[in-house]
């Protein structure tokens, strides 16, 4: 039971969070008001079940805090908003330490600081009232919990509050409890999905989505990420023997068959036809389940940018959008500390101060955008910043100085906007405790670049920076082509194959590199066999794959065997330069999958060495 109420608890802390923002920019809004108290609500009832007194007295006294507020008792002002927020960090904390293995008699109490700005919250100290006061005034005795108590709609344009638990744990009035029936009778019913079962647990429900909370709790199942992952497993690998299965008959179906056994053949293909349509739709089902929108991720972000924007003295705003984009869970979860990383980043050196940024011609207040959308089968982030930009010549200077690189490296710009993945750069002379010591942006690449994504750097001085961050959306198939070059069966990521060419005899030469030009464009001609390292012969790979990148070339390679969805195994014990995992084709053949980072960046990597 414990563990059931921290998962449900945290994802209502979480959601509080946003709606505490979002409170912050529109204080007049009940809905969001009405939101925070019924998740603080719930939280309390279910860690008073489980004994964990420290989060119940801060909530129950962060819940007098917004029945204070919705009634008009007390203002909404940045007090306000600032202890809500450290009254649901402080639960947060409790709750991830017990997801962590924590004993709960080991939590700490309610720090005592807490209490007080609840407490003077409460009160309407700190600042005039941001919100205006209740419809119509209440009753001085039933002040204290006028909607609560009565179960009734605030004035006239609120909704109807079902919460019985909050009533049965909270004194009333005479005065409030003579009112209630009357009041609940009275009250006018504004739309079939403000109606809730007043018999069921009260639970967080967004009232601007028509959902039934009661029809969710029946429909929805935990099952542990373990047991999918495993799943998982077994449906790639059923797929897979389904294919195997397929060639094989089509080389059956080679020889002549006459009689009974030509009727048994006709039958096995229907068979095995059947066996790989379900095994397809298992996978995909299966697939579906490890799926999360990485709004999920996004929500955590608007409060730590809002902090440390404060931190900073400067005035940034986070814009969210594509927080509906669906990507694998594994993702989701290994995304966070990169995307910390590049948004402290960006607010402490892409972000300039308010008084710059005048003096620049810019308004006062800067914007931080945070976009997610699908790209063919790949998940695209980007991170952008109205800043002041990066400027490349004192970046490549930078690294010299550390000796990071030598005097005659990093020249394009784009190469030299990439040295901020080096580990130990940093343009910061003396470490603070937001960025300086030359650790998180090589942390970035190396969690993007785990995942076979890649990264990417668009800087303009004096407009701003876009950092993109390509992933794909599922981490264990991908679309790839198959292709063959010197010996080796090898898969390139489809997401990156725009088109296959045919390649001369000869080619012409830009500082002594082959060229070919193709739809007008002259484009530089790279030999995967020589990249990856196989002895091979020169002008025996005659097939050229354009590939789709942000500065195009071709790769040859000499023969295109087709495309097939590959079940990856990544490789774990040993790390072999442009190759990030393995797969078995159709025909049981070993397939060494090139990674997405290394094409992207056109082979780079090897060519330097």
């Amino acid at each position: 039971m414990l563990r059931d109420f921290v998962v449900e608890a945290l994802e209502l802390a979480t959601n509080v969070e946003d709606h505490l923002l979002t409170l912050e920019r529109h204080p007049d809004d009940k809905e969001v008001l009405n939101a925070v108290f019924r998740a603080f609500h719930t939280i309390k009832g279910g860690a008073g079940f489980v004994n964990l007194p420290a989060m119940v007295s801060a909530c129950h006294l962060t819940e007098n805090l917004f029945d204070a507020l919705r009634t008009g008792a007390a203002p909404v002002t940045p007090i306000a908003i600032e202890a809500a927020l450290q009254a649901s960090g402080f639960v947060a904390d409790q709750l991830n330490e017990l997801s962590n293995g924590a004993d709960p008699a080991s939590l700490a109490p309610m720090p005592k600081d807490l209490e007080d700005i609840l407490t003077h919250a409460i009160k309407g100290d700190g600042g005039a009232p941001a919100a205006p006061p209740a419809a119509k005034p209440a009753p001085a005795a039933a002040a204290a919990e006028p909607e609560a108590a009565t179960g009734n709609s605030v004035g006239a344009g609120g909704e109807l509050d079902w919460e019985a638990l909050y009533r049965a744990v909270t004194p009333q009035t005479g005065a409030a409890a003579e009112t209630a029936p009357a009041a609940a009778t009275a009250a006018p019913a504004k739309a079939p999905e403000e109606a809730a079962d007043p018999t069921a647990s009260p639970t967080f429900v967004d009232r601007r989505k028509p959902a039934a909370a009661g029809n969710a709790k029946e429909e929805t199942i935990r099952v542990d990420a373990v047991k999918l992952d495993a799943l998982l497993e077994v449906a790639g690998e059923s797929v897979q023997a389904a294919n195997q299965a397929s060639v094989l008959l089509e080389k059956l179906q080679q020889f002549k068959f006459e009689g009974s056994a030509a009727s048994l053949m006709t039958t096995l293909a229907e068979t095995l036809n059947r066996a790989a349509r379900y095994s397809t739709e298992l996978q995909r089902a299966t697939l579906s389940t490890r799926m999360q929108p990485v709004g999920r991720l996004f929500q955590k972000f608007p409060r730590l940018v809002r902090e440390l924007a404060k931190d900073l003295g400067k005035d940034v705003e986070l814009s969210i959008t594509g927080a509906e984009t669906e990507v694998d869970r594994v993702v989701v979860d290994s995304l966070y500390d990169p995307l910390v990383h590049m948004l402290r980043n960006s607010l402490d050196h892409g972000i300039e101060s308010a008084e710059d940024r005048l003096a620049a011609g810019k308004t006062a207040k800067s914007t931080i955008s945070l976009k997610a959308w699908q790209e063919a089968s790949s998940v695209m982030i980007e991170i952008y910043d109205d800043g002041k930009g990066m400027d490349p010549a004192m970046l490549r200077k930078k690294a010299i100085s550390k000796g990071l690189i030598g005097e005659n490296d990093a020249q394009s710009v784009d190469e030299a906007l990439q040295l901020v993945f080096l580990p130990g750069f940093s343009t910061k002379e003396v470490a603070s405790s937001v960025s300086g010591r030359g650790v998180g942006m090589d942390v970035v690449k190396t969690a993007v670049e785990k995942h076979r994504g890649s990264i990417r750097i668009d800087s303009v001085m004096g407009k701003g920076t876009r950092f993109s961050i390509r992933l794909p959306i599922e981490l264990s198939i991908i679309p790839t082509m198959l292709v063959r070059t010197a010996g080796a069966a090898l898969a390139l990521p489809m997401a990156l194959v725009q088109r296959v060419v045919e390649l001369p005899d000869s080619f012409s030469e830009v500082g002594g590199a082959p060229v070919m030009r193709d739809q007008g464009r002259p484009l530089p001609v790279h030999s995967l066999a020589g990249v990856l390292g196989y002895d091979h012969t020169p002008g025996a790979e005659r097939v050229g794959i354009v590939m789709a990148v942000p500065q195009p070339y071709i790769l040859s390679v000499e023969t295109v065997e087709g495309t097939a969805d590959l079940v990856i195994k990544p490789l774990t014990a040993i790390h072999t330069n442009g190759v990030t995992g393995t797969a078995r084709s159709a025909e049981g053949e070993l397939v060494l999958v090139v990674g997405l980072a290394f094409l992207l960046d056109g082979c780079r990597s090897k060519i330097a060495a």
